[in-house]
């Protein structure tokens, strides 16, 4: 779901997601693993030996993430299957981590990467436990990088409200993909209807909803 802002104030956060979401305690915070992956990648220069060991325990992690998403595995599974494997991976690396980390300057690069690590483990082990989480934040990167480069390409909206126009399409858009839909067939179809569609109806013009709807085999006539 994408909404339209006219500025990044923190303010504009809590009226999506809910003024109390950060007292609320069922709220967990989960650490990103590719941002983690980056800076060893970039402290190869300085320490080539320990940031290739710690990029290949972290690219053993995601093998084991592929083949969860290409075996199309569930969130129980998901949570079984890294409790077996990933789980000695995780904890092998905090422990060497912090046996590396006297050796480096903290404003080097290896010595930044390692301290950002150390700081994020609580999030960044928290993943093994939800097997609803992703290991990163990459799918969120990836939805969102259209808006970023449109940007470039589109400085200005118009008005605040085109931009919350805009924030609808991109949000009908992005679960047509997600769920498969092909956009231009949905969207005419949605658009040709919504004139005598009721409130109450309306739900049912989702494009998951809409796929659905679809996919109902037609009884035979009697």
């Amino acid at each position: 779901m994408y909404e339209w802002h006219a500025s990044r104030a923190a303010k504009c956060l809590d009226s999506f997601l809910g003024a109390t979401f950060a007292g609320k305690p069922q709220v967990k915070l989960f650490g990103c693993w590719a941002h983690l992956r980056s800076g060893f990648f970039e402290a190869q220069e300085q320490a080539p030996v320990v940031a290739s060991w710690v990029l290949k325990q972290i690219g053993i992690l995601y093998r084991w993430e592929e083949r969860l998403r290409q075996s199309r595995a569930g969130p129980v599974l998901r949570e079984v299957f890294r409790a077996a494997h990933h789980r000695l991976v995780v904890r092998r690396l905090p422990r060497a981590l912090n046996q590396l980390a006297p050796r480096y300057l903290p404003q080097s690069p290896m010595g930044q990467a390692i301290s950002y690590a150390l700081n994020q483990w609580p999030t960044l082990e928290r993943f093994l436990d939800h097997g609803e989480v992703e290991i990163d934040n990459n799918p969120v990167e990836n939805a969102i990088r259209p808006t970023a480069t449109g940007k470039k390409n589109w400085l200005f909206f118009g008005s605040e409200e085109a931009g919350q126009r805009s924030a609808v399409i991109y949000t009908l858009i992005a679960n047509c993909r997600l769920h498969g839909v092909e956009p231009y067939t949905y969207l005419k179809d949605v658009l040709e209807r919504l004139p005598t569609t009721t409130n109450q109806h309306v739900a049912e013009l989702t494009p998951l909803n809409w796929k659905r709807a679809r996919q109902v085999p037609l009884r035979p006539a009697a």
